[in-house]
């Protein structure tokens, strides 16, 4: 995989507890409050300060008592693995498909099934693992994380089929760059061929959100075309279809209210 950031997510370079402090820690806590916001997850929400306190070691312990371990306090390279395991399984379990649409789907299901989320501080968004492993260690308020979210997926299921995503669009983080490579390329259906004949759009293009005839704000993989709408996978949305969301959603756009040009992946 060209997108390799994922692999310095998974791992801390020392066994950290009270006292620790640096990247590490930040890491531990990233994760104790990821698992801390998601539905039914332990007490384990803390500051993210890179300080192993007190809280964070009570956080962890609450963390370890809620997956029947040990409750240590303390955070080695297994304990860590245990704290990233949705990223691990995200990326590191195999899938199998039959073509490279199917692909596309099945991966991007996967990692929805991981629940990926951002974090956010201080008036600060895109923050965390989870964005960092799909904008290849960026994060912050400019990095919208869409398009990042969609190539990860396009660059795991290529490399699953030993070819490189790279020759089907270039490696980016920018809506804009793909669909206007896509019209050089004939491979951007407009909003209005959509509407005309959605036969031509299937499951593992991509919808780009278009706000002006030179601008796409928002992007995500069709898995579905059902009557006047796609069912879609998204990241950086929300359940209101948001383009800085937080989160990856599974939504349904109607493509005859909304300006959905599509990339095809036909061919590749």
């Amino acid at each position: 995989m060209k997108k390799s950031q994922y692999e310095k997510e998974i791992i801390i370079s020392k066994t950290c507890q009270k006292g620790s402090k640096g990247n590490d820690v930040k890491k531990i806590q990233e994760w104790l409050n990821i698992h801390a916001i998601q539905a039914g997850g332990p007490n384990s929400a803390t500051s993210i300060d890179s300080d192993f306190g007190p809280a964070t070691e009570l956080a962890v312990k609450n963390f370890q008592l809620a997956n029947q371990q040990d409750q240590t306090g303390i955070v080695d390279d297994e304990g860590f693995r245990r704290l990233c395991m949705p990223m691990i399984d995200a990326y590191k379990t195999t899938v199998f498909g039959s073509g490279f649409r199917d692909l596309v789907i099945k991966v991007a299901n996967n990692h929805y099934e991981r629940k990926p989320m951002e974090l956010q501080m201080n008036g600060t968004q895109n923050l965390g693992p989870w964005v960092r492993s799909y904008c290849q260690g960026n994060e912050g308020n400019d990095w919208l994380w869409c398009m990042g979210f969609v190539q990860t997926i396009f660059d795991q299921a290529a490399s699953g089929m030993g070819k490189d995503f790279t020759t089907l669009m270039p490696l980016t983080y920018s809506c804009d760059v793909v669909a206007m490579y896509g019209k050089q390329q004939a491979n951007l259906i407009s909003y209005n061929q959509v509407r005309n004949d959605p036969s031509q759009v299937k499951p593992g293009d991509i919808f780009l959100v278009q706000k002006t005839i030179n601008d796409w704000i928002h992007t995500g993989i069709i898995v579905n075309v059902s009557g006047d709408c796609f069912e879609t996978l998204e990241g950086n949305t929300n359940t209101d279809g948001s383009s800085n969301g937080i989160g990856v959603f599974k939504r349904t756009r109607n493509f005859l209210r909304s300006k959905l040009d599509v990339f095809s992946i036909e061919g590749f």
